[in-house]
């Protein structure tokens, strides 16, 4: 069985008006302190209204969705016990008058001092997968063969369409902020390990970014672990639909673990290609065409069933067929988290919204 990890971002945000509140460093203790999550578990982010939870190394879904609904509850304790609300959405549908303060580190600081109108705008949220792999070499190998895959991961996960209390248009707002940033979107295809390596430190040496992990790509391996880190995702409104969304990522790092074993053919993905795919997924989401990895348009539904028919034997041999499959049938009833945001917003103005993404984040 392959290892799982999940990542969460949230905001903090005024209960009454949406509006972020930039409290981290109390909500932060509060949490860190309480009995349902240990310190190292809940972490800084680069805006103070923002926070970040990481589950422990998983070895099933079960698992993984128990850590996530334990530090979504002891998060929104700590939240409103210091007066605010932790939202799970992948954009801040309202900003206030000022600029949220940044978190006063000094890879912060810098990041700021650099690039002010990114950082002050960067009041976005995603889920971050991390799949454990045998090596770097076989790591590098499965960005290869997955890259393709990311925009349809992307349009299941949408979750961002607001800004400044506007429909932005595009389904996840989140992937149009993150993607301004010099090293970001689908990461290239790689020439082996050594060649990952040689364009890390050469991206370094440049200077445009300060350090390696400011190569935010949608997929890379991960500086910290022994994994593939799969970043392309919104995060959710519902616990269980990062799970399911945990289980898919996962079952794609394992097929193409077994492809790369088999000597099976990568097949061709151009860059420019794949790029204008992730950005018709964050426009559109599941409603409408996406772009196969052939470069032609596909409906959503086809697309998604060639990607259920491509990892459906890894879903079954971890036991997680059922459970991912279920999931994904009760989104595509319901519609993508984006989805949901725009009814909300619809049948209840912008305090319906703020219902709705506060009032999911400790719920099935």
């Amino acid at each position: 069985m392959i290892t799982v990890g999940v990542e969460e971002e949230y905001l903090l945000v005024d209960p009454a008006t949406g509006v972020p509140a930039p409290l981290v460093e109390d909500v932060s203790r509060t949490a860190g302190l309480g009995a349902f999550a240990e310190r190292d578990e809940v972490q800084d982010e680069l805006l103070q209204a923002q926070i970040e939870v990481a589950t422990p190394v998983c070895w099933s879904l079960e698992e993984v969705g128990g850590h996530l609904l334990r530090l979504r509850h002891a998060l929104a304790s700590a939240a409103e016990a210091n007066g605010c609300r932790i939202a799970a959405t992948g954009a801040a549908p309202l900003r206030g008058a000022m600029p949220v303060p940044v978190t006063p580190t000094p890879r912060y600081l810098r990041m700021e001092a650099e690039a002010r109108q990114l950082v002050d705008e960067q009041l976005i949220c995603g889920m971050h997968v991390h799949v454990g792999v045998p090596d770097p070499e076989t790591g590098v190998a499965v960005l290869n063969r997955i890259r393709p895959w990311l925009p349809a991961l992307l349009a299941m996960s949408v979750n961002s369409p607001l800004w400044d209390g506007r429909d932005t248009g595009f389904a996840s707002w989140r992937t149009i902020v993150f993607g301004r940033w010099p090293v970001s979107g689908p990461p290239p295809h790689f020439d082996g390990y050594s060649d990952y390596e040689r364009r890390l430190e050469a991206l370094v040496a440049s200077g445009v970014i300060a350090d390696r992990a400011q190569t935010y790509w949608q997929a890379r391996l991960s500086d910290r672990y022994p994994t593939v880190e799969v970043r392309c995702l919104d995060v959710q409104l519902r616990a269980d639909d990062a799970v399911m969304l945990a289980g898919i990522v996962r079952a794609l790092v394992a097929t193409a673990i077994a492809e790369e074993k088999a000597g099976a053919a990568l097949a061709p993905c151009e860059p420019e290609i794949l790029h204008a795919a992730n950005w018709h997924a964050a426009r559109h989401g599941l409603n409408g065409t996406l772009v196969g990895r052939d470069g032609l348009p596909r409906s959503s539904g086809d697309a998604l069933c060639s990607l259920f028919r491509h990892i459906s034997p890894a879903l079954e041999e971890s036991g997680d067929l059922r459970e991912v499959s279920a999931l994904l049938h009760r989104m595509l009833r319901e519609g993508t988290p984006a989805d949901r945001q725009r009814r909300a917003l619809a049948g209840g103005g912008l305090p319906g919204l703020i219902d709705l993404i506060i009032g999911t984040t400790t719920s099935d």
